[in-house]
């Protein structure tokens, strides 16, 4: 006759041979439940192997591997020449563990902190079939096998197991590789020195503003502006104010006669295409804002978001390369044709600049991504981004031109626009005005989602920045004709 707990095992253990899961990691994992549960109390002797492995028709090995996988999480005490035992100290916080599972967890802390309501969330997961976003890719383009090689390839790289350790020694190949890359494609004259890499253009943006910034120092923004950017700036305790935007971009000279010398901190701007209008600033008044920066003091960020997408004219180079008193700090994404787990962020500035951003950056991304880094600079040095850059703009631009004309099409005089000469996104602006609170509600009860970081509405504004980009061919003029659907329940 078996002993209660040989009963109990082989009551509630239930073992797939046929299973994704190791045999081994299964009984483990069973075992577990069954202490956590109570059913195996602290102190009970299990089964020796040889008695489990017949009890439950497994390999001996089986069992031994599973009793070590028990031992080594602290579940199970192995006292050689005795038998194994369910810890006691494990067991003691089975009340704890049992809690939580049922969801008794209290709601609120007994103690203070700083919530920053600045920080509420903005991106909203909802189950609509027809998201717009702000200008994101269609990751359907992208071959994930031809990634998932490159990625396999880095990972069997010999130099990963003795690069792992220290970030600022493993991402030199990287740097020097995104160096040349950005010195042939943005015409920058830049050395590792001068760059900083990150996960994300927001964690660049974050780093820098926790350098620049001290609470009460005036950012200056573009007016609509990017929400992401004020949440960062707002974090790091500066004063946001914005300034006038018009067809040629930021209104320099609105600066020049509504601030005094040494009053403004920084100027954040967005000038390929101003976020969210697309609007480009001129190239007088990039060298406007420049000369004013040196006569003022003040730094610009400037923050080059979508450079890669161009498809009317070559782009305007970037005001840094033009900086010869180190007045601009140029940051921007590599890799925005990837899936979002290849792309990064990075950031050109004066050498001591960039080391104390370095610095900053040790505290919360000390190791980086090593293996991602590798693939990426593999990708650069063997031509792959330029080829995955070369054949996304063209078809960026097919989409571009459609969405347009169903725009045009479907909209026609009700809304002022104008087609964009690149980036993943068109701003319209309803003439006349709408409550957009009421055309997203309308939206959403027909499948369509306009989340709320779209919707930009004010005394003088009724626009919304609507991405075209992870939309195809064929779903663009559907797409676009439900946003006509959704106008028309309005009244």
């Amino acid at each position: 006759m078996n002993s209660p707990v040989e009963e109990l095992l082989q009551r509630f253990v239930k073992i797939d041979k046929k299973g994704s899961t190791a045999v081994y990691i299964q009984l483990a994992q069973q075992i577990i439940n069954s202490i956590q549960r109570g059913i195996l109390p602290p102190g009970s002797a299990l089964p020796g192997t040889r008695p489990m492995s017949r009890l439950l028709h497994l390999h001996r090995n089986t069992v031994v591997s599973a009793y070590d996988e028990l031992a080594s999480q602290g579940w199970i005490e192995i006292i050689p020449n005795r038998g194994s035992f369910v810890m006691r100290n494990k067991s003691q916080n089975l009340k704890s563990t049992a809690t939580i599972s049922n969801n008794t967890v209290p709601l609120q802390t007994g103690f203070d902190f700083h919530q920053a309501h600045h920080l509420e969330p903005v991106f909203e997961t909802n189950e609509a079939p027809i998201v717009f976003s702000d200008g994101q890719p269609d990751l359907r383009m992208l071959s994930v096998s031809n990634l998932s090689r490159w990625y396999t390839a880095s990972m069997k790289r010999t130099k990963i197991k003795e690069a792992l350790g220290s970030h600022q020694k493993t991402s030199v190949a990287y740097e020097k590789q995104l160096c040349n890359f950005l010195n042939l494609s943005r015409g920058f004259h830049t050395a590792p020195e001068n760059l900083l890499t990150t996960r994300s253009p927001e964690m660049s943006l974050y780093l820098i503003s926790q350098l620049l910034f001290r609470p009460g120092d005036i950012v200056l923004v573009g007016t609509p502006s990017y929400f992401l950017a004020n949440m960062i700036f707002h974090q790091a305790g500066a004063k946001i104010v914005t300034i006038p935007i018009d067809a040629q971009g930021l209104n320099v000279d609105f600066i020049r006669k509504k601030f005094k010398k040494g009053s403004i901190r920084c100027v954040y701007c967005t000038p390929q295409r101003h976020y969210p209008t697309t609007v480009t600033l001129s190239l007088e008044r990039r060298f406007d804002l420049m000369n004013l920066a040196n006569e003022y003091g003040f730094a610009i960020i400037e923050d080059d978001f979508d450079y890669d997408f161009q498809y009317e004219s070559f782009p305007m180079p970037p005001m840094s390369i033009a900086d010869d008193n180190g007045m601009v700090i140029y940051m921007g994404r590599f890799g925005q044709s990837l899936l979002p787990s290849f792309q990064t962020g990075f950031v050109i500035a004066p050498q001591n600049l960039i080391q104390a951003a370095k610095n900053y950056r040790q505290m919360i991304d000390h190791h980086g991504d090593f293996v991602m880094e590798q693939v990426l600079a593999q990708m650069i040095h063997e031509g792959e981004i330029h080829r995955l850059l070369k054949k996304s703009i063209q078809r960026y631009k097919k989409r571009c031109e459609l969405f347009c004309e169903a725009i045009d099409t479907q909209f026609g005089n009700r809304i002022e626009w104008k087609k964009p000469n690149g980036g993943l996104a068109v701003w319209i602006q309803f003439k006349p005005t709408i409550s957009l609170t009421k055309l997203a509600a309308q939206a959403r009860k027909i499948g369509l989602e306009l989340p709320n970081y779209l919707l930009y509405q004010d005394r003088n504004i009724c626009g919304i920045r609507l991405g075209f980009g992870q939309f195809n061919e064929e779903e663009i003029p559907e797409v676009v004709a439900k946003l006509r659907q959704a106008y028309d329940l309005c009244f």
